[in-house]
Order: structure tokens, then C-alpha cells, then sequence
């Protein structure tokens, strides 16, 4: 990966609907050889999938809650079954296992307390755990889906 790899995908994290003939010329190629270094990168999955980024509070999900999970249970078995059901739930748009004191943690989006409450209904009925902690953002500070170039 050199620069222009790298000013490529710093445009795309910014808008990916930019046309690969004004990318070309930010970063001072042609339409063809930035095209391809464009499908180079999707190939080599540096580019996963291109998305719109909506506006939680425009669909009634406006409140984040971070979940933290602990169990005791360890098998693969416990694990297929937790990890389906949190997959089933659409309001978890992050889940991540954790090293540490906690588990799993959860980003979890609803529209309030109640609709959180019946998300929390759903992981506890659906596996065993141990302990389930749950705090709502009160503000959103920084957001963003653009990583950091500098290292690649």
C-alpha cells in the first residue's frame, strides 16, 4: 500500500459515492489506474463493502446503550448459541468479546428504556448469564467509521 492507496481510501472513508475520476484527481491519477487500484483494494478485502451511514435519531433510535456481559459458561456449544442469539437481535450493531472483566460487550440502539428493556428480555431468556450491565450514553461525542490510515 503506498499513498495513493492511502489518500484513495481516505476519500472513500469520507464518501464513497465520490467518482473514481474526481478521486483520481485529489490524489493526481487518471480515471483508469485509480479504478483499478480501487478494485485492488476491494479484492484484497481492505475495502469490505461500501454503505450509507443514516441518522439514528431520524429513525427513532436516538439512544446507545453499551451492554456488558459476563458469563461462566465457556463451551462451543454455549458460545454458537449465545453468539446466534445476539446476531438475531437487530438493535445490537456491535458485539464484541472481551478480554478483561467483562465478557462480551454490546452497542445496542433503541428509541427508549422500554424498547432497551425488551432487548435485555431477549438476551436473558435466550442463554445463561452471569451478570448483564447496561449504561446509556448520555451524549455522543466522537463518531466516526474512518480508521486511521498512518499504519498500513
Amino acid at each position: 500500500m503506498d499513498r495513493y492507496d492511502r489518500q484513495i481510501l481516505s476519500i472513500l472513508q469520507e464518501d464513497a459515492t465520490v467518482p473514481v475520476a474526481e478521486i483520481g484527481e485529489q490524489v493526481g491519477l487518471t480515471s483508469t489506474p485509480c479504478w483499478r487500484r480501487v478494485q485492488k483494494l476491494e479484492e484484497s478485502g481492505i475495502i469490505r463493502k461500501r454503505v450509507a451511514l443514516l441518522d439514528p435519531a431520524k429513525l427513532n433510535v436516538g439512544v446507545t446503550v453499551f451492554v456488558s456481559v459476563r458469563t461462566n459458561q465457556h463451551s462451543e456449544k454455549w458460545l454458537k448459541t449465545f453468539h446466534g442469539l445476539v446476531a438475531s437481535i437487530p438493535e445490537v450493531t456491535e458485539f464484541y468479546r472481551m478480554a478483561g472483566d467483562t465478557d462480551y460487550l454490546l452497542r445496542v440502539v433503541v428509541p427508549d428504556i422500554a424498547a432497551y428493556d425488551a432487548v435485555y428480555k431477549k438476551l436473558i431468556q435466550g442463554t445463561e448469564l452471569a451478570d448483564v450491565s447496561s449504561s446509556f450514553a448520555m451524549e455522543q461525542i466522537k463518531y466516526t467509521t474512518a480508521l486511521p490510515l498512518d499504519y498500513a
